[in-house]
């Protein structure tokens, strides 16, 4: 009976749904995550009359063909790329990008990683880094000398001395843009990889075309929308519960089969 296998896709990609929503609202507090949504595709289907084909000598064509599907399974799991609301922290080394970009984040690996979690602050050589240490790109040095700091929406670190009144300019950041942002790789930390589906990264200094500007003292939000998550929660529970009822009902079919004389 096709339907304990048809349901059981049901079931399966439901479960994939869940964790993908429980995802979401897990990290409803993570500073620059960005919503998944679970996409779903048909499965192949069994032609047990083609549509179009002779139904008979004098050349009659079938209107309608009888074609069985086999279930359903995950397409795809995409990354919604809106903008989170951005939050005033008051913290200097605090970054937050109002719209399109990507922080670009050296590994230790020596490979280029990207986030939009711009939770910064100073390595032991006045080098700006992220919460884990790892060193943000172009590799900016505050100098040790320095009683305040003053990144623009430009992305340029200005640096005021002791004794000076113009600020020094020590660096500027750059941001990173893709043709398809869903193509990245995530990897954990808040850190996406390039792929050969995002296209190679597209470097400029913030507030260029297709560059948002980068705000100081500001860290943006997760875009995790808590009621619509719950609301699909409840829509992905009771699609599950469907599913085995149809599992139920099959069982109970071929309970009535084995049982007659």
């Amino acid at each position: 009976m096709r339907s304990l296998q048809i349901a059981g896709t049901g079931m399966l990609a439901q479960q994939t749904n869940v964790e993908v929503i429980s995802n979401n609202i897990a990290n409803m507090n993570t500073t620059g995550y960005k919503r998944r949504r679970a996409e779903f595709q048909d499965l192949i289907y069994e032609t047990q009359r083609r549509v179009g084909s002779q139904s008979s000598e004098n050349g009659t064509i079938l209107p309608a063909g009888t074609q069985i599907g086999l279930g359903v399974k995950t397409a795809a799991i995409y990354r919604i790329a809106e903008q989170g609301s951005l939050n005033q922290t008051e913290n200097r080394f605090d970054l937050a990008i109002r719209g399109n970009g990507f922080f670009q984040v050296q590994l230790p690996s020596g490979e280029t990683a990207y986030t939009r979690d711009g939770t910064f602050g100073l390595s032991a050589e006045g080098q700006i880094v992220t919460a884990e240490g790892y060193l943000v790109l172009p590799g900016i040095t505050i100098p040790a000398a320095a009683v305040d700091v003053t990144i623009n929406v430009a992305g340029e670190v200005l640096a005021k001395l002791d004794g000076q009144i113009n600020p020094q300019n020590v660096g500027q950041i750059q941001t990173a843009i893709f043709a398809n942002e869903g193509g990245l790789e995530a990897i954990g930390d808040n850190l996406l990889l390039a792929t050969p589906a995002s296209g190679q990264a597209q470097l400029a200094a913030p507030g260029q075309p297709g560059h948002g500007q980068v705000l100081q003292g500001f860290l943006e939000a997760s875009n995790v929308n808590v009621v619509s998550e719950i609301t699909n929660l409840i829509t992905a529970q009771r699609a599950y519960e469907m599913n085995s009822k149809v599992i139920t009902a099959s069982d109970e079919m071929l309970s009535t089969l084995s049982r007659m004389r």
